[in-house]
């Protein structure tokens, strides 16, 4: 799809508002690419496949139009806003603008297509900031979902969900101190590679000459940083082991990191500590005993699916009998401190099928089930070749399912985020049974605390609760990059630590204010 600006009108020219344009697309139009052409934009209308916007200012009023070109028809609409807000700083402007055009591309956007989406005119990862921020200025629960669903046109079941997150995400917030940071360790390995994945992750099979080198730089950095923190007075408040698939490692090779982890890091106040076991066939007695006994307190057992037809479609190589099996070594040693991953959409999966899936798993009992969409994400097996994937309303069928059956068995939605390409533009959301709030995932989630990352493939995320400003560095993203440029990721450890030591010395340290 062509997305073409009016020459005149913009602050600072067009190009700085590309990327919600092409948000916008990507969320209505979820199987077109952008394309920027130049040249007379009258040309448009011929091509059928594209987008004309303009920004005209007037005395009071300012707003932006959106005259959408496809096969189908043509549509126009516009989105409006006081003219004195172009005045403000670019920032502000930047948002206000922004904003306006997405909502205007929307209304288009929706008429040709016949329908609304779930999450109306929002595009970004993590809705539940807004709702969070209206609560924290002082609104209403009713108020901050009346916004959501007027303001950007989310349908009301999905803006009663985000208010529900919203309020899991203050409670954790309140215990969040400025001395602390969650950390992620990270695991880039995995015994086989799912249709759908496009995480930083090597099948073991082909990277076995990798695995004890990367142990040893692990456990490398675990130790710089331990002296780090340390050395200023700061702590670990959560930690996560993912990846990858930690349990890929064997069990000597998990106690040798968690044994650094142990001796070098500051965990005294660690309220939790997760790891990502994941694989079922990946899951034996002496891994657990190894995870058991240096501190881990929960694991993720994520079987997607309880259908064995669904499991061999994604290139899984084991059976629903065996998280089952999994399911009860993890009982023996983590009693119900357990999440399993499902996710909606799956290749060759139905409605029926995927009831099926939900029963077994309430069966099981984990304290928290994540249900996840399917995303065609770039890199994954299943964007390049496709597959048998259920239409969108099927995949809306299932979420629907899953709502209803969680919340009859006991649990709530505690954290949801989104991502680009997925089925329906829905949204991924775990639930939890009292008491079974994972911390780490609504901390990462909502980027409310400083999230140190240690190991291949990790962003380390610089929050700053004050000016609400999120730095983020890359460590090298691949095992074999990690290996060569460990002094990268060595670097990064300093500039987290003097960055958090100076964060907690701010107003004499204490906790984290909740600011909107």
């Amino acid at each position: 799809m062509k997305l073409w600006f009016s020459e005149t009108g913009w602050p600072w020219g067009p190009e700085r508002f590309r990327y919600p344009a092409e948000q916008m697309m990507l969320t209505l139009f979820p199987g077109e690419r952008p394309e920027h052409s130049s040249g007379p934009q009258t040309r448009a209308a011929a091509e059928r496949n594209a987008v004309l916007f303009s920004l005209r200012r007037g005395k009071k009023y300012a707003r932006v139009n959106a005259l959408v070109f496809r096969p189908e028809g043509e549509y126009n609409a516009a989105s409006g806003f006081l003219a004195e807000k172009l005045d403000e700083p670019e920032e502000q402007v930047y948002h206000t603008v922004s904003h306006a055009l997405k909502r205007a591309f929307y209304k288009a956007g929706t008429a040709l297509l016949g329908h609304e989406l779930p999450w109306g005119s929002l595009t970004g990862v993590r809705p539940v900031k807004l709702p969070t921020r209206a609560l924290l200025a002082g609104k209403t629960l009713k108020q901050a979902e009346r916004e959501l669903r007027q303001v950007y046109r989310v349908s009301p079941s999905r803006a009663a969900l985000a208010v529900e997150c919203a309020q899991a995400a203050l409670e954790a917030g309140r215990g969040l101190e400025r001395d602390g940071l969650a950390l992620y360790l990270g695991i880039p390995f995995c015994p086989t590679r799912c249709a759908y994945c496009s995480f930083i992750s090597s099948d073991i099979k082909g990277s076995l000459a990798l695995v004890d080198p990367y142990a040893d730089a692990l456990c490398r950095e675990i130790e710089l940083a331990g002296a780090l923190l340390r050395e200023r007075g700061l702590h670990i408040s959560c930690a996560y082991m993912g990846g990858g698939t930690p349990t890929t490692l064997s069990a000597p090779q998990l106690h040798k990191i968690l044994s650094a982890v142990e001796r070098y890091l500051p965990m005294e106040r660690c309220a939790e500590f997760t790891v990502e076991a994941g694989r079922p066939d990946t899951i034996t007695p002496d891994k657990l005993d190894a995870l058991k006994l240096h501190g881990v307190q929960r694991i993720s057992i994520n079987p997607q699916t309880m259908e064995d037809h669904v499991l061999r479609a994604m290139g899984r190589a084991h059976t629903a009998a065996e998280i089952v099996g999994a399911m009860a070594l993890a009982e023996e040693r983590f009693g119900g401190l357990v999440n399993m991953d499902l996710i909606a959409g799956l290749p060759a999966d139905t409605p029926e099928g995927f009831g099926r899936t939900l029963n077994r798993v309430l069966e099981l009992g984990p304290a928290n089930i994540t249900v996840h969409t399917l995303a065609l994400k770039k890199g994954s097996r299943l964007a390049g070749e496709g597959g048998d994937l259920p239409a969108p309303r099927e995949v809306e069928d299932m979420l629907a399912l899953a709502a209803d059956r969680l919340r009859g068995a006991g649990y709530a939605p505690y954290y949801l985020y989104r991502q680009k390409y997925m089925s329906g533009s829905f949204e991924n959301v775990g639930w939890t049974r009292p008491g079974g709030v994972c911390v780490y995932n609504i901390v990462m989630m909502e980027e409310l605390q400083t999230v140190l990352s240690l190991g291949a493939g990790g962003i380390t995320k610089l929050v700053d609760p004050d000016s609400r400003s999120i730095v983020r560095l890359s460590n090298p993203k691949y095992a074999r990059e990690y290996l060569d440029g460990w002094d990268k990721a060595a670097a990064s450890k300093r500039a987290a630590a003097d960055f958090q030591a100076e964060l907690a010395g701010r107003a004499g340290g204490g906790k984290i204010p909740q600011k909107t």
